[in-house]
């Protein structure tokens, strides 16, 4: 029996449109394009705005009201008006190494509260991270600064891990439980430091963060410090270390006596949604 060669190449052909990810599930882009006289750096971009929105939205613990701010318009502009100011900042102009700290750390945090909110109601970011077909909020979601797009995936791991202080992985926040909490304050180049050394401590002080079993001398720690170990050290002994002065006192005592290995927990991907607590 013959084939059909043209019933075969048409077969093959609706095989690739089927299979090929649809590069419309893209989202628009966040913030504009400025020219470049109304560029300015990022010594003088203004966090206020944001400020004010996770004062308004975002608990102590780092739980944010989606869906009080989602029924906002207002406010929910507001996010968009701060991604708007944010795209002014050109980083090729010179400006201190806190200023783009504080920067980059609230353009990953904010682009990803804009992300929730367009997808909103949903149980977790993982929902809209496709790894092969469809939309992923990490890679398809970008932010123009000084007329370049950067997604969330670059903003981390070509921009913020190379300035080398690996703090930042307890301040960008990926929208879920096991993420540290989203401090209710942006950050800023005056406060970084203090900032970043205050929600380190905070992450290391919660139990389903940071936990010792001293019989097994083993500590139990986020997976966090288990993809990003490199940024911290390269065996458990130099991890324990980068992270000691975050460390309660008790845990500070603890780890006194040498030998602890290191074990990793389990991630909560579920959505930071303090609506979520009352169920």
């Amino acid at each position: 029996m013959k084939l059909n060669i043209k019933f075969i190449t048409g077969f093959f052909i609706l095989g690739l449109l089927l299979f090929i990810p649809d590069l419309s599930e893209a989202k628009n882009p966040l913030g504009k394009k400025w020219a470049h006289s109304q560029q300015v750096s990022m010594d003088n971009i203004n966090h206020e705005e944001f400020n004010a929105l996770l004062k308004k939205y975002v608990d102590p613990n780092g739980y944010v009201k989606y869906k009080m701010l989602k029924a906002n318009r207002n406010d929910e502009q507001s996010l968009r008006n701060y991604l708007v100011h944010l795209s002014r900042a050109n980083p090729r102009l010179k400006s201190s190494k806190n200023a783009k700290l504080a920067f980059w750390i609230n353009a990953y945090n904010a682009v990803t509260l804009e992300g929730i909110l367009q997808v909103y109601p949903t149980t977790s970011i993982r929902n809209h991270t496709a790894k092969v077909f469809g939309y992923n909020i990490w890679k398809q979601l970008p932010l123009i600064v000084g007329n370049k797009q950067y997604n969330l995936e670059q903003i981390e791991h070509e921009i913020l891990r190379k300035m080398n202080d690996p703090r930042i992985h307890f301040a960008i926040v990926c929208a879920s439980i096991g993420c540290p909490r989203l401090l209710n304050e942006a950050y800023t180049a005056e406060n970084v430091d203090q900032q970043l050394t205050k929600n380190a401590k905070d992450f290391f002080s919660r139990q389903s963060n940071f936990r010792i079993d001293s019989r097994s001398k083993t500590v139990y720690t986020s997976s966090i410090l288990d993809w990003f170990g490199t940024d911290f050290g390269q065996n458990d002994s130099a991890v324990l270390k980068a992270i000691y002065p975050y460390l309660t006192s008790d845990a500070k005592a603890a780890l006194k006596n040498p030998g602890y290995r290191l074990s990793y927990l389990d991630y909560n991907w579920k959505l930071n949604d303090q609506s979520s607590l009352r169920k």
